[in-house]
């Protein structure tokens, strides 16, 4: 067995192989870049080496000087984790050629799959389901609208390289394959290196399955039953399931069967996944191989009870499968949903900067530690007051789950959901838990398309109405009523002056506009207990028990003898005087005030936003890329303006009418912050 290995990778990733390592004996080297002196992987390392500038292309995508790593520093096999350097054939051979152990598939195998154009041919050849589609490089955008036409639409374009999500569109026109053609593969290029691109058949409400596989270098490969990664947004996956609430044990084995098959005819070692399609009649082709550990592989672990970085190090080690097909288990439901530092409300905009809090909710599953199940997981290469930097994808943390059957499953998620505190940065927990809530996911009717078909608008908290929203008026009315409270204790307060703490008061519920919604409220003490209120509202009573603080972020307790948990926050940009509460997806801004208070604020004008329709304003902190206008050039609706890039990915920003571009008030290269003016029209 290795006695170092180095981690070429950071975040997560590197965090989850560390823990494995450290179990098995192992030492570890991390390697970091500028931006990541100070990461969670770099302090949980042996050691550490620096290898480059922030930007991934000067630092984690060296890859000769992460070989020079591992030669200073003795290490004796590489784990690229996932992203960068992980599915690069020229690096996994470079590594293997100077002698060191690549933990992952050999070179061959990575060049067999890493193609997307090979890797279908292959795929064909060994029996696999296919789909439809051209399968050479296409060398300009007219012939892929010629070929996109043959095929049908609607049409997916593929950078043959692309992962992640990125050098991926899909097009419903001519328009849009021409359009669509030039993006991918100007973000193919740039991205990866590779402009190769190819057009398939897009297949309508499909379903997103993939099945892990692990082989070893005597020939053995099993695979570990599938996930379902159905829920996508911009191709992207937001939440992964084990096992898949739609396919049957008969398209679970078949599609097994065919991920074996292709894996034995490139000889594949290591951990890897096989992605399909599956139709609404069960009906199933191959999408693509990826030849390394999937960010998802934590529902697999869950199910299973195997630690898939483990396997992927013995394999690696040389040492054969200890389990066979027949060995397999598939125990309980596991889900596992991505935290994104994004804004949901901002059209998931990206969101950096420094972690004010960072609270993840208690664990009692961990990274490496295959006994413990039937509970909540994190996986995390972030920590409190560190920086979410722009350089790289937005991903915080992932938040694992495993239950005894689906509705279990979801209703641990949901709760740990309502407990992961993150502030100083935007996070997508409110969409996660709106997605948890939805009817249609709950029942397992979804497909691919499910985000954009129900939030093509965007998403907004009232887009998942509370089923009982006045319980967080109730909360917020507790939390003012406990403040009032000690603050009433304080001593030498001026006679006739002091607080008084009253029964009666009015939550304002802030509404878009300035349209508000008034509540009245009732507060009694239930017996002079301390952390004990009952609260009324229209009738109904909620008797509410807490010993949380406001800063801690959250408020847990008990209503009406049931457990809760929600997030709360003192004050928002707009209202320094209201209470953010928010629970299962809903987020409301409150006031919880006197009843003469709320006669008088009811009087006062709302001030609207200042007009900003003549400004271009950036949506998200990133850097400038390019300026497509200068002053004076007259600009139609929907024409490029400028381009931003933040987190690896590249956003166009395009004019919103007709109009003439007065003058250019940012400059190219430069850093941007959200909401800062970038073009102003005349």
């Amino acid at each position: 067995m290795f006695k170092k290995i180095l981690i070429a990778n950071r975040g997560e990733i590197a965090c989850r192989v560390i823990a494995t390592a450290k179990k098995m004996g192992i030492a570890t080297v991390a390697v970091y870049s500028d931006a990541d002196k100070d990461a969670r992987h770099v302090q949980l390392a042996d050691e550490a080496v620096h290898i480059g500038a922030a930007p991934s292309r000067e630092s984690y995508l060296l890859g000769d000087v992460i070989i020079e790593a591992c030669k200073r520093t003795g290490a004796e096999a590489v784990h690229p984790g996932y992203g960068f350097l992980s599915e690069n054939e020229a690096f996994s051979r470079k590594v293997e050629e100077q002698g060191i152990v690549f933990i992952g598939p050999k070179h061959a195998a990575i060049a067999a799959m890493g193609d997307k154009i090979a890797s279908k041919k292959l795929a064909k050849a060994a029996g696999v389901n296919t789909i439809p589609g051209w399968n050479d490089a296409i060398e300009d955008a007219e012939t892929a609208v010629k070929i996109a036409n043959d095929i049908g639409y609607p049409v997916m374009i593929k950078a043959s390289a692309g992962g992640g999500g990125k050098g991926l569109r899909v097009a419903f026109s001519e328009a849009e394959a021409f359009e669509g053609f030039t993006s991918c593969r100007n973000e193919a290029r740039n991205s990866f290196g590779d402009d190769r691109v190819f057009i398939e058949k897009f297949v309508e409400e499909p379903r997103h399955i993939e099945i892990q596989v692990v082989g070893d270098s005597q020939g053995n490969v099993v695979y570990l039953n599938e996930r379902e990664c159905s829920i996508q947004r911009r191709h992207q996956k937001v939440i992964e399931e084990a096992p898949s609430p739609f396919i049957s044990d008969a398209t679970r084995k078949a599609m097994g069967e065919q991920a074996v098959a292709l894996s034995k005819a490139v000889s594949y070692q290591s951990a890897g996944t096989v992605e399909f399609v599956v139709g609404k009649d069960q009906s199933f082709y191959f999408l693509e191989m990826n030849t390394r550990l999937q960010v998802e592989h934590p529902v697999t672990e869950a199910i299973t009870g195997l630690d898939l970085v483990e396997i992927m190090i013995r394999v690696a080690a040389g040492e054969p499968l200890a389990i066979k097909q027949a060995d397999v288990k598939r125990n309980g439901w596991s889900i596992e949903c991505r935290i994104n530092a994004e804004d949901p409300f901002r059209n998931f905009l990206p969101s950096t900067g420094r972690l004010v809090k960072f609270r993840p909710p208690a664990q009692t599953m961990f990274q490496a530690d295959t006994a413990s199940t039937l509970g909540v997981r994190v996986d995390t290469g972030v920590y409190e007051g560190g920086e979410i930097p722009m350089y790289y994808d937005s991903m915080i943390a992932k938040l694992i789950v495993h239950g005894n059957d689906r509705q279990d499953a979801i209703e641990k998620m949901r709760e740990a959901l309502n407990g992961f505190v993150i502030r100083g940065v935007s996070s997508n927990i409110p969409f996660q838990a709106a997605l948890l809530a939805h009817p249609q996911f709950v029942s397992g009717d979804f497909n691919t398309g499910f985000i954009a078909e129900h939030y093509s608008h965007g998403f907004v908290a009232e887009d998942v109405p509370h089923d009982d929203p006045n319980f967080l008026v109730a909360v917020a009315s507790f939390i003012r009523r406990k403040s009032r409270e000690r603050t009433a204790q304080i001593t030498g307060q001026l006679p006739g002056y002091g607080v008084k703490l009253g029964q009666d008061y009015v939550g304002i519920v802030m509404g878009v506009g300035g349209k508000n919604r008034h509540v009245p409220v009732h507060i009694d003490e239930i017996g002079g207990e301390v952390g004990v209120a009952r609260v009324t509202i229209d009738g109904k009573t909620y008797d509410i028990s807490s010993g949380s603080r406001i800063s801690d972020g959250i408020i847990s307790g008990e209503c009406n003898g049931a457990p809760f948990t929600a997030q709360v926050d003192r004050g928002s940009r707009r209202n320094p005087l209201a209470l953010v509460v928010q629970h299962n997806g809903t987020k409301i801004e409150v006031m919880v005030i006197s009843p003469r208070m709320a006669t008088l604020h009811a009087t006062m004008p709302y001030k609207a936003l200042p007009d900003m329709s003549k400004f271009v304003l950036s949506p998200m902190p990133g850097l400038l890329v390019d300026i497509l206008v200068e002053p004076g050039q007259k600009v139609q609706a929907g024409e490029r303006v400028a381009v931003i890039e933040a987190m690896k990915m590249e956003n166009v920003l395009f004019a919103s009418a007709y109009g003439v571009v007065g003058k250019v008030v940012a400059t190219k290269g430069e850093s941007l912050v959200v909401d800062q003016p970038i073009i102003e029209f005349e």
